[in-house]
C-alpha cells in the first residue's frame, strides 16, 4: 500500500494540499516551547548522586578495602563498626546497582522509542511536509517524558540514600561506652586518688594506653566523672567500695606474700580484716579513699575545683 501511494498520480496534489494546511497551522507549532534550561531540581539530585558515589562506579581496590580495614571507633575497640561499615557499604552498593539497571532499563527504552518515532517521520515525510526541525523538537518531547520518569528514579534513590547514611553513618556520632577494660582502669584510678581525681598529663598518657584510648577521651572521661559524683554521692558509694576492696585486694596480694611467708599467723599492726597492708603509705591511702566517700563539707574540699 505505501508503495501504490507512493506511485500514486495524485501524490503531488496531496502534498501540495498538506503544506497549505500546515503553512495556516505554522503559529500554533512555532508556539510550542523550545527545550527549556536544564532542570534545577535534576541537576540537585544528579549532584547528591555523584556526592554519595551513587552515580559512578564503585571504586574497588586496596584504597577502598584498606579504608574500611582501619575503620576504628573510640573507647578501645577498634573493630567495634567494622562490621557495621561493611554492611553500609553492601546495602549501598545495592541501591547503586539497582539504580544503574533502572537508569539503563529507561535509557534503553527512551533510545528505542525515539529511533522508532525518527524512523516514523522520516518516512511520514514523503506523503506530508516534516522538516528536520519537528523531527528535532519531537525527540526533545520524548526526552522530557523520559526524563520525568528518571527523575523519580533518582529522588527515590536519593531518599534511600539518606534513609541508609541516618540509620547507619550517623549511628556512628553517637556516644559509645568503653571497653571493660578502660572502664576499669579510670574507675581504679579515680576511687584510688579520690581526694584529688585530677590526674597528671603523664597520668593520662598512661591511662590511655592502659585502656586502650586517647588522651583526650580520657580527660573528658574525669571531667564527666568527677561532676557525676559529686551530683550522686551516695549512689557512687557502693561503687567506691567495691573499687576500694579490688585495689587493696591486689596490693595485698602481691606485697603480702613476703610477710606473710615469715609470720603466716602475725597481721601487721595496720591491718584491717583478712587481709594485711603492705605499708603505712597503702594505709594511707586506703584511709584516705574511705574517708572521702562521705559527703564533704560545703566549700572546703579538692572537688570546688
Amino acid at each position: 500500500r505505501k508503495h501504490a501511494l507512493n506511485c500514486h498520480r495524485m501524490k503531488p496534489a496531496l502534498f501540495s494540499v498538506l503544506c497549505e494546511i500546515k503553512e495556516k497551522t505554522v503559529l500554533s507549532i512555532h508556539g510550542i516551547q523550545e527545550e527549556g534550561p536544564p532542570n534545577a531540581q535534576l541537576m540537585r539530585l544528579d549532584n547528591m548522586l555523584l556526592a554519595e558515589g551513587v552515580s559512578r562506579p564503585e571504586r574497588r581496590g586496596r584504597g577502598g578495602s584498606a579504608a574500611a580495614a582501619n575503620t576504628a571507633t573510640p573507647g578501645g575497640c577498634p573493630n567495634d563498626n567494622s562490621l557495621e561499615h561493611s554492611d553500609y557499604r553492601a546495602k549501598l552498593s545495592q541501591i547503586r546497582q539497582i539504580y544503574h539497571s533502572e537508569l539503563e532499563k529507561y535509557e534503553q527504552a527512551c533510545h528505542e522509542f525515539t529511533t522508532h518515532v525518527t524512523n516514523l517521520l522520516r518516512e511520514q515525510s514523503r506523503m506530508r511536509p516534516v522538516s528536520p526541525k519537528e523531527i528535532e523538537r519531537m525527540v526533545g518531547v520524548i526526552h522530557g517524558k523520559f526524563n520525568a520518569i528518571q527523575m523519580q528514579l533518582k529522588q527515590s534513590t536519593c531518599e534511600a540514600v539518606m534513609t541508609l547514611r541516618s540509620r547507619f553513618l550517623d549511628a556512628r556520632r553517637k556516644r559509645r561506652n568503653f571497653s571493660k577494660q578502660a572502664t576499669e582502669v579510670l574507675n581504679e584510678y579515680f576511687y584510688s586518688h579520690l581526694s584529688n581525681p585530677y590526674p597528671s598529663e603523664e597520668a593520662k598518657e598512661e591511662l590511655a594506653r592502659r585502656g586502650g584510648i586517647t588522651v583526650s577521651q580520657v580527660s573528658n572521661w574525669f571531667g564527666n566523672k568527677r561532676i557525676r559524683y559529686k551530683k550522686n554521692m551516695g549512689k557512687f558509694q557502693e561503687e567506691a567500695t567495691i573499687y576500694t576492696t579490688k585495689m587493696t585486694v591486689d596490693t595485698t596480694k602481691v606485697g603480702g606474700l613476703g610477710s606473710q611467708a615469715s609470720c603466716p599467723s602475725t597481721p601487721s599492726s595496720g591491718s584491717s580484716g583478712p587481709f594485711p597492708l603492705t605499708s603505712a603509705r597503702d594505709t594511707l591511702i586506703t584511709l584516705q579513699t574511705l574517708a572521702s566517700l562521705r559527703p564533704a563539707p560545703a566549700g572546703g574540699s579538692l572537688w570546688s575545683r
